[in-house]
């Protein structure tokens, strides 16, 4: 069984303009994420996908493998769909490129022991929430799933609502998400339902569709995603206070 990581790298972001090359300890954030996904000895290869040259030139100085893909993508997962037709393998591994701390062994976590059967095949990361004003937080998009296992809402609002119990726990999607190519060929060929354009959440297109959502529930990780000039902030603090290189 194959496995290919991909990772979406646009330069342009209305929170923060190019925040793939933000530097931290000498190399860019792109760097940090790759090489972290490199340490999982499930994955054959890595790809930064990207339709800008910025991030092209700093991939080539880097030594970092990656694809160039058309500008007109809507979502990563379109993206994904065009390195797909490029580059084969059996599984494609999703991870977002907000996260340069992230831990390898997520990835191990998402990747099936045996390759799926015919049909579409695609599953999430999940981890629960641990701080009230994750919940509140737009950016955070929260998942409630079923007794087997498969996704049946996300939402940026905190769901559930607690009517009659405050017996459960939050959960929030993971930038980690892994397609058969049935899977990407699918969301390519789909057009977006009325909830994914409400709420601007990519996975909605095979929950509105009927297709099975795979979560896979993993505890909470130390990893911090940088959406803010002050998350990098942030990391780059704990990069200088434990030494930590890219590679």
């Amino acid at each position: 069984m194959k496995v290919v990581a991909i990772i979406p790298a646009r330069y342009g972001s209305s929170r923060f303009e190019g925040k793939p090359l933000a530097d931290i300890g000498g190399a860019p954030m792109i760097a940090w994420v790759y090489h972290r996904v490199r340490r999982s000895q499930r994955i054959a290869q890595v790809y930064v996908a990207t339709d800008d040259e910025r991030i092209a030139r700093a991939c080539e100085e880097h030594g970092l493998e990656y694809v160039m893909t058309s500008p007109d993508h809507g979502t990563s997962t379109e993206r994904l769909n065009e390195v797909a037709g490029k580059v084969d393998a059996d599984l494609y591994l999703c991870v977002n490129g907000d996260e340069p701390l992230i831990d390898h062994a997520l990835f191990d976590q998402i990747i099936p022991d045996e390759l799926p059967g015919d049909g579409v095949y695609v599953a999430n990361l999940a981890t629960r929430i641990t701080a009230p004003s994750e919940v509140m937080d737009v950016t955070n998009i929260k998942v409630v799933f079923s007794s087997t296992g498969h996704a049946q809402f996300m939402s940026r609002a905190p769901i559930p609502y607690p009517k009659n119990s405050l017996d459960f726990e939050y959960h929030k999607h993971v930038g980690v998400l892994i397609y058969n190519r049935q899977a990407l060929e699918f969301f390519a060929s789909t057009p977006k339902g009325q909830n994914e354009k409400i709420e601007d959440v990519n996975e909605l297109r095979f929950i509105e569709n009927g297709v099975p959502l795979k979560m896979v529930v993993v505890e909470p990780s130390s990893g911090l995603s940088v959406d803010t000039p002050k998350d990098l902030e942030r990391i780059r603090a704990i990069v200088a206070e434990n030494g930590l290189t890219a590679d």
